[in-house]
């Protein structure tokens, strides 16, 4: 589940990719983008950190931040699908979520809600609960899980 790989099979498959990230302040982009001439897949990359910045940038809905909070896979299906228009790419991830420290009852620390979007396809969210393994181990557990979901798209046929 190597960028590379992802990288590879983006081209096999005439795609490109934009990300949208929260959490992940830019870590799947710069994963993408460490990769000599990952230019020729890699469109752009959208770091949101705040709820502004999703609306301003991705089109997130505030009825939708308000209703569900930042943290749920219905902002993650609006950042993904936000991407992918405000994008020249063909395939779109986000990421959303309590890297920590910290958390609620509601919403705990390691939590992370996941979107995919592709052209001519449904968009796909899920959340994965990664526990509290520390900030910077939520924030690689969630970059190489967005790689995955990616190179998992990439691959599959329309």
């Amino acid at each position: 589940m190597s960028a590379e790989a992802l990288l590879d099979a983006a081209r096999r498959a005439g795609l490109r990719i934009a990300t949208a990230e929260s959490c992940t302040g830019g870590m799947i982009a710069a994963a993408l983008t460490d990769i000599a001439g990952s230019s020729d897949v890699f469109d752009r990359g959208f770091v949101t950190y705040s709820n502004g910045a999703k609306q301003d940038m991705l089109g997130v809905s505030a009825v939708t931040l308000a209703a569900h909070g930042a943290v749920s896979e219905e902002v993650a299906r609006e950042m993904a699908e936000g991407a992918l228009a405000r994008s020249a790419a063909g395939l779109a991830v986000s990421v959303t979520g309590i890297a920590g420290p910290g958390g609620s009852e509601f919403k705990p620390e390691g939590r992370v809600c996941f979107g995919l979007a592709a052209k001519g396809r449904d968009t796909f969210t899920e959340t994965v609960e990664f526990g509290a393994p520390g900030r910077a181990q939520v924030r690689a557990a969630a970059r190489n899980h967005a790689i995955a979901l990616l190179l998992k798209a990439a691959t599959r046929s329309p």
